[in-house]
């Protein structure tokens, strides 16, 4: 049975691709082959090695590759949370940078945006003007003492230097040494920079403002985090990548989708959901934009390599991605930009595979548009959905969005030829199948369930009352839309039936699956299974198989027993 395991964890160290991908690093000409590796690949070297151990890696990126890698590395996000900024990464990458030379650190810190640069170290120190603590006038009293009135500001527990023109107080004590070295580095090499990002860390320093009638507003750290955020997004977005409120609002959408009526959903074409539209508009006239402007980001790299063709490093730079891809570690692209082999081949999906096929044969301008839908369905579920409580896996989300299209297909309201694709979007496909998971699946299992329990008797005290409190939970989300927020109070069928409390809470999530629980019951299994293994669900016949499932419940959980 395919199956789709509940972890993207990277293998280190055992496999003997491992010591090939060392070797293969140590002795490539990194500032020829690293400008020539998609931000996806170096995010999966940092995962892969470490940040320590890809220090070289780093300060070999152009300034386009770093900024694209800090947006995927620095930040992140929790199932139905906008991404947050991680400031213990940004830690690591300071010390990781120590580990190289401080001109090396320097120039790989200038060439990050700004922005994050001031972000991360304010998290890290507080940044003042010394001037500010010397007396403005003399005073017939004693005068104060300078330590006395530097430490006024706040507790000086911690360490402190004066450096450039400026005192740095620190937050933590963790990564000091690092960011005094950089910094001091960054203002040899780069005064401008220096001087820029000290400013930046200074207007984040001033102590809370009064209570006042103003006092509501953001304060300036949260501004500057709000607005670092957006700024992101916005990159993010002309990469290929929807923001996770679009996307959960795209979602969201998707599942009302199935409340119009048949009759509405054939005649209407040429409907997108509007999220989507403004996805693809965005992304079309960025595109456009740097059409018109002669080209694409930069490819200046931090560390010179004059006389050398852009194309020196490009066979260093694919054996790199085919050991990754050897050590389970393939590399993502952005996915509005995914290939045509990355279209879905499984034979659990023939009639999508169908139809792409002979799409591909009649029209390979409108097939490619296809793939690009898919892949901001792919980004969409990544994004803005959970399965089993977290975040979707890139190749998960993948699974799932082209599951969901074909169960979409298989469950339209009239028949399908060869050339329905040219008629119809995957983003009308997608929202077929994803109503009918919310519908027929997670709605239906939680409504059946709450009959099932109401039924329940002869159970201990204990038990009962964490079925009450199942019951409670399950009919308010149900009512709500979101049964899947009744998962953790679900956990009192584990008590009963293990097995089934495993299907219970997969198929009412909001991502649903069919667990191998499930089949096993379904089919009647004697074998071991394993709790972590699933399937997206991409068939009618699954859905059948979840009727079935649900009619051998009562009696798993020992109903009129």
């Amino acid at each position: 049975m395919p199956t789709t395991r509940n972890s993207d964890s990277l293998s280190s160290g055992t496999h003997p691709a491992d010591d090939r991908l060392a070797r293969l690093l140590d002795d490539t000409a990194l500032d020829r082959a690293v400008p020539h590796l998609a931000p996806e690949t170096l995010h999966q070297i940092v995962r892969h090695r470490g940040l320590h151990a890809s220090a070289d890696v780093l300060a070999a990126a152009t300034p386009a590759q770093l900024a694209a890698l800090a947006d995927l590395d620095l930040w992140q996000q929790a199932p139905g949370h906008d991404a947050a900024f991680d400031a213990d990464r940004f830690g690591e990458w300071l010390e990781a940078l120590g580990d190289v030379d401080d001109a090396t650190a320097a120039r790989t810190l200038a060439a990050l945006d700004s922005d994050i640069v001031v972000t991360g170290l304010s998290r890290y120190v507080r940044v003042f003007d010394p001037g500010i603590f010397e007396p403005i006038e003399p005073s017939d009293d004693e005068a104060p003492d300078r330590h006395t009135m530097m430490t006024s500001e706040g507790p000086a527990d911690g360490p402190e230097c004066e450096l450039g023109g400026y005192l740095l107080r620190a937050r933590r004590a963790d990564a000091w040494d690092a960011v005094v070295n950089i910094l001091s580095a960054l203002e040899a090499s780069d005064s401008e920079t220096f001087h820029a990002v000290m400013e930046g860390c200074r207007r984040l320093s001033n102590s809370t403002p009064e209570v006042d009638g103003l006092d509501d507003l953001l304060q300036a750290p949260d501004q500057h985090l709000y607005d670092v955020a957006h700024d992101r997004d916005a990159r993010r977005s002309r990469r290929g990548y929807a923001t996770a409120p679009d996307a959960r609002a795209f979602l969201q959408l998707a599942r009302q989708s199935g409340h119009r009526p048949s009759s509405s959903r054939e005649a209407d074409t040429h409907s997108v959901n509007p999220i989507a539209a403004a996805y693809f508009r965005a992304l079309h006239e960025e595109h456009d934009d740097v059409t018109e402007a002669g080209g694409g980001q930069s490819t200046q790299r931090l560390t010179g390599d004059a006389g050398h063709s852009p194309d020196d490093g490009a066979a260093s730079a694919d054996a790199i991605v085919e050991v990754l891809t050897g050590i389970g570690a393939a590399p993502g692209r952005p996915r509005a930009l995914l290939e045509a082999g990355d279209r879905p081949h499984t034979e659990r999906l023939p009639v999508l595979k169908r139809l792409m096929t002979a799409l591909l044969d009649r029209d390979e301008h409108l097939y490619y548009t296809r793939t690009h839908e898919l892949a901001f369905l792919t980004n969409a579920l990544q994004s803005g959905a959970s399965v089993q409580s977290r975040a979707l896996t890139h190749q998960e989300a993948a699974d799932g969005a082209a599951s969901t299209c074909h169960l979409g297909l298989e469950c339209w309201p009239t028949p399908i030829d060869e050339r329905f694709l040219e008629r119809h979007n995957l983003i009308e496909t997608f929202e077929a199948g994803w109503s009918v998971l919310y519908c027929v699946v997670s709605l239906f299992v939680a409504g059946r369930l709450q009959a099932i329990l109401a039924e329940l008797t002869n159970i201990d005290a204990h038990t009962a009352a964490g079925i009450q409190t199942l019951r409670r939970k399950l009919a308010a989300e149900h009512a709500a839309g979101t049964p899947w927020l009744a998962r953790d109070a679900a956990e009192v069928l584990a008590l009963l039936d293990a097995a089934t409390w495993t299907a219970i809470v997969a198929l009412i999530d909001e991502c649903p699956t069919v667990p191998a629980a499930l089949a096993a019951m379904v089919g009647h299994a004697t074998t071991a299974v394993s709790p972590t293994q699933f399937e997206f669900i991409a068939t009618a016949a699954q859905l059948g198989d979840i009727r079935r499932f649900m009619q051998l419940v009562p009696d798993a959980l020992g109903v009129g027993t």
